[in-house]
């Protein structure tokens, strides 16, 4: 005799019905993008068949791994509901530290330096958080300030001056332009970060519950979910992968000063809202989120290649935030109004 599977209740046939037709718009989004990179790609490689030969292929993938990298991180808050404004800071900020500890210390073990940058990023998402969870001053507010406080703090400590690649340690430099298997070191660290990002947020309680906190804060803190401290761990891992973001811009350019990453939240924004994170949170994927970073890169070089003045490079990426926000409320709304359907037919 065998056991029967216990029947579904109606709460939970709508969360699963919630969860399939949300995964099915993410599934769409993503389609899209690489729909949107084929219609960058082709064009571009008939006026000029050199775009698509594998070093130009590795450069596009290099150009675009520190954004994605710093998209992974800002996916991670924008999904509760927040947004953080300084990455681009925390990355410049670590990137001319971890420069300096290699230049003043010759001696310092790669990995030992790699993550001094990020315990330097780790320490700047904490104050955040604190801020933001803690404090519950609204995120805007709170990264829009410590933008320029990180940035003047590395302009206190710069001085005006720059690390150049000639006081950097080879294997630091090595770092940046190696390959394995033919694909970057930095690309394949990216593609570790998103996959970690993506189990966690798909596979572990704490990640699934920063969802629900983008969804309905009231309704997660009704329902016992630690909101302040899964948005505090949000900042700080936000902050802790713009740290290593800083490290690998380090090994990337060689060259470092306090200018590093100047404006880079701006880009890191867009990607994240083009690859189909909700900017009002509840929903979206790492993954999506770096296929934006990848799209937007591709565009910028795609109109160097075509040699389109820059002015349109803001404007198209302009453009492609608009229609990104305007297909996500549309897909908001048509989900809603499927969820109510499915509600209706539960209780006929």
């Amino acid at each position: 005799m065998t056991a029967e599977a216990p029947a579904l209740t109606p709460v939970a046939t709508r969360r699963t019905a919630a969860r399939r037709l949300s995964d099915r718009v993410g599934r769409v989004r993503e389609l899209g993008i690489l729909v949107a990179l084929a219609l960058v790609v082709i064009p571009t490689a008939i006026v000029n068949p050199r775009f698509i030969q594998t070093q130009s292929l590795r450069d596009l993938l290099l150009n675009a791994s520190i954004v994605a990298l710093l998209a992974v991180g800002q996916t991670l808050v924008v999904v509760t509901r927040n947004v953080d404004l300084s990455v681009g800071s925390v990355l410049g900020l670590s990137a001319f530290l971890t420069a300096q500890q290699f230049a003043d210390h010759p001696g310092t073990p790669l990995l030992a330096g790699i993550g001094f940058g990020v315990a330097i990023g780790l320490v700047c998402g904490l104050l955040n958080g604190l801020f933001v969870a803690v404090g519950n001053v609204p995120s805007l507010v709170v990264t829009l300030g410590t933008l320029y406080v990180f940035r003047g703090v590395d302009y206190a400590l710069a001085q005006g001056r720059q690390v150049n690649a000639a006081n950097l340690p080879d294997g630091l430099l090595d770092l940046g332009s190696a390959r394995l298997l033919g694909i970057p070191i930095l690309v394949l660290t990216t593609l570790l970060v998103i996959a970690v990002a993506a189990v966690f947020l798909k596979s572990y309680r704490s990640g699934r519950e920063l969802y629900a906190i983008g969804s309905n804060p009231e309704a997660a803190v009704l329902a016992g979910i630690p909101v302040a401290k899964r948005t505090l761990t949000a900042f700080v891992l936000s902050g802790l992968i713009a740290g290593l973001a800083g490290a690998l811009w380090v090994a990337r350019y060689g060259t470092v000063d306090a200018a590093a990453g100047t404006g880079l939240e701006l880009q890191v924004v867009a990607a994240v809202v083009v690859g189909g994170v909700a900017i009002f949170g509840g929903s979206g994927t790492v993954a999506g989120a770096a296929l934006g970073a990848l799209l937007l890169g591709t565009i910028t070089s795609c109109l160097v290649v075509l040699q389109i003045p820059a002015f349109w490079q803001q404007a198209i990426a302009g453009a492609l935030l608009l229609s990104a926000i305007t297909v996500d409320r549309l897909l908001a709304l048509k989900l809603a109004k499927a969820l109510r359907r499915t509600e209706g037919t539960s209780h006929a």
